[in-house]
């Protein structure tokens, strides 16, 4: 190694040990939003401490039909069981986004080298080696992936970047071994490269898929002609291009029908249509831009529900043009490669990145973590800029082409160490959830999630008055939101000020709530004793037992969320003495939306309760119910299930408990 080399590698080792150092406030925060409904599988069927429990554990992934189980397999690394402490999940989310920087650092150095091969002086080949480093701080330290690496989850963001920027590695070495004439070393990499590593990056989430697509950008647009394979490497060369091509058609094929299905068939538990999506997305992809090339130290963080959607080309009229900026975007790189292939690669590479997640699949509409992998390559031109590389790639010099270089390099300080800081500020946020939730309620004020957790913040602080102040002109603007009508029933019980005017007001926001998810049965769970011991004024089991009809009476509610408020009333039952009405509202949940899960745990609860024969009684209903078949398809659901029959898990669980229940009743087994 020369002494240049040793200077690079200590520069990117102080690199990474400025990113280490900016994200080091972050790792004393909690668990926020996603992080509660994704981690708690860790202990859902018990420690994971053997080979079944791991079995189950992987393939009970739920996010995208591919479960994702390499991310919840990397979980592990940290907990073998829930609850845990959230620091060491948050030190592996560093190190692994630390990881990243050092291979994208690599990936756009061999695209540098790849360019500047033939150069008859090094000086080329050094300052592209620069630009290299400086792409790829620029990436690491900038602000908005705070929100990515310091928020648990989404590790599941992160490691399909971490195979991506594998796999294009692997490509470029390919490439470079078939030119050679190494064709079975060339061809094995190309494998490692579409197969393997798009395999891997799948594993982890669904937009791993992109990599073949991602490569097709980089061939065409970020690497040099180069000598061409010959023979047979030519054959493997063109092979695995057409397998790029081929799963990138399948992509595209896919998300045109998606279009079409969401179009004609709509989309159910979403506020908006397929086509108010499409037209909404372009105008969120410009903010996206925005936010990557005009940093800021605080974002809106995990909250997205605030996104105003397009209902036509002009309302809002930013839609037309964000649509148009879209295609002369893509126009511009297309007719652009050849004057200016770094730029044109990265706005490609960058739109690619987001052709899964921001088009006709119906996620929610704006995550700052999916800019995570398509934003490798944005920072890439500015660092060629900055080291006096020209645009035009093909015109190589070997003498800096700019003037004014020491300001550039200067520039370059600057610019690294001001992303530091705002990288070690928003990290601090990250630290310290009570101040986490108050900026972040600052900054969406609109945002039902963002004041409620606020609020909660405010709640466990001992000042509900700040609470109700917060969230009731809220609900007021938004009726519907149960989770506001909720807490704002936190923050009264707190101050000892319930009034049956809340609860009016509560009953009415379950009236008209969509598909809420699980916090329906989270809140009853935590409620219910409370109304039972008396220890909120005002706030009675027969008021919880109308509240509850008030959703049941709701036409908006889909069978799984009914299911939820029987067995709320059932809980009422049980807590009033009544196990007959409890048996009654669980059976009539379990006929809504049958599934042994629900009747075992049911089951269980009546037998605790003192009323074994009853849970008895409960799961022979379930045997009468007409089980409908499977119809979740090709994907890791199916996998899960196959998982437990194999093992005979639920068959296990439900003879233990029906000898218990039998033994509690008297009843010879």
């Amino acid at each position: 190694m020369t002494p240049r080399s040793y200077l690079r590698l200590a520069l990117l080792a102080a690199l990474l040990l400025v990113a280490w150092l900016a994200y080091r406030p972050g790792l004393s925060g909690g668990f926020v939003f996603d992080d509660f409904a994704n981690l708690p599988a860790l202990g859902e069927t018990g420690p994971i401490d053997n080979a079944a429990a791991f079995a189950r554990y992987i393939t009970s992934g739920t996010a995208d039909p591919i479960g994702r189980p390499l991310a919840m397999a990397s979980f592990l690394i940290d907990a073998h069981d829930w609850p845990a402490q959230p620091e060491p999940f948050k030190r592996s989310n560093v190190i692994l986004h630390l990881l990243n920087c050092a291979l994208l650092y690599a990936l756009l150095r061999a695209f540098g080298r790849a360019w500047a091969r033939g150069e008859s002086e090094a000086t080329t080949a050094t300052r592209m080696d620069y630009a290299a480093l400086i792409a790829s701080g620029l990436w690491a330290l900038h602000p908005l992936f705070v929100s990515t690496t310091l928020y648990i989850v989404q590790r599941e963001a992160m490691l399909p970047a971490t195979f991506c920027l594998t796999g294009l590695l692997a490509w470029v070495k390919a490439r470079q071994l078939l030119a050679e004439g190494q064709t079975r070393a060339g061809g094995f990499m190309a494998v490692v490269a579409i197969v393997g590593c798009t395999l891997l990056a799948a594993l982890s989430k669904a937009n791993g898929l992109l990599l073949p697509s991602l490569i097709l950008v980089v061939e065409g647009f970020s690497l040099p002609p180069g000598p061409r394979p010959v023979g047979r490497s030519a054959t493997v060369f063109r092979a695995a291009l057409a397998a790029c091509w081929i799963a990138t058609g399948a992509m595209v094929l896919a998300l045109v029908y998606l279009a079409w299905a969401g179009i004609v068939h709509g989309i159910p538990h979403r506020p908006w249509t397929e086509a108010q999506r499409l037209l909404t997305e372009p105008r969120i992809v410009w903010q996206y831009l925005g936010q990557l090339w005009l940093p800021h130290p605080y974002t809106a963080g995990v909250f997205n529900d605030t996104t105003a959607v397009s209902t036509h080309l002009w309302r809002p009229w930013t839609t037309f043009l964000a649509i148009a900026g879209l295609v002369v975007l893509c126009l511009f790189a297309w007719f652009g490669r050849r004057l200016s292939p770094a730029i044109a690669g990265a706005i490609l590479f960058f739109l690619t990145g987001h052709l899964l997640e921001s088009s006709s699949v119906p996620l929610e509409l704006y995550f700052e973590h999916r800019n995570y992998l398509p934003a490798l390559l944005m920072f890439w031109p500015a660092g060629l800029w900055l080291v006096g590389v020209p645009m035009n790639l093909r015109a190589r010099s070997a003498k800096p082409v700019f003037p004014l270089l020491r300001v550039r390099y200067a520039l370059t300080a600057v610019l690294i160490m001001s992303m530091a800081g705002m990288t070690y500020a928003n990290a601090s946020v990250w630290g310290d959830n009570a101040h986490q939730g108050t900026l972040w309620a600052r900054l969406n004020p609109t945002s039902a999630r963002a004041q409620v957790t606020a609020a909660q913040e405010e709640i466990q602080h001992g000042t509900p008055s700040r609470a109700i102040a917060r969230l009731t002109p809220l609900l007021a603007a938004k009726p519907e939101e149960v989770q506001i009508a909720f807490n704002l029933i936190a923050a009264h019980c707190q101050a000892s000020d319930l009034s049956e005017t809340d609860m009016a007001t509560a009953r009415r926001a379950l009236h008209l709530t969509r598909d809420p998810g699980a916090l329906i049965a989270g809140w009853y769970a935590r409620t219910i004793p409370v109304a039972q011991e008396g220890e909120c004024p005002g706030l009675s089991l027969a008021g919880l037992k109308d509240l509850t009809q008030a959703g049941l009476d709701n036409p908006n509610l889909p069978p799984g969320r009914k299911q939820d408020l029987e067995h709320a009333l059932g809980e009422i039952a049980l807590a009033t003495n009544d196990p007959k009405a409890a048996l009654l509202h669980f059976n009539r949940g379990l006929e809504l939306d049958p599934h042994e899960t629900v009747a075992l745990r049911q089951a269980a609860e009546l037998g605790s309760a003192g009323h074994a024969e009853l849970g008895l009684q409960h799961l022979s209903v379930y045997d009468s119910l007409p089980i409908a078949a499977d119809a979740t398809g090709p994907g890791m659901a199916t996998v899960h299930a196959w998982v437990l029959q194999r093992q005979a898990y639920w068959p296990r669980e439900r003879a233990r408990l029906v000898a218990t229940l039998k033994a509690d009743a008297g009843v010879s087994p």
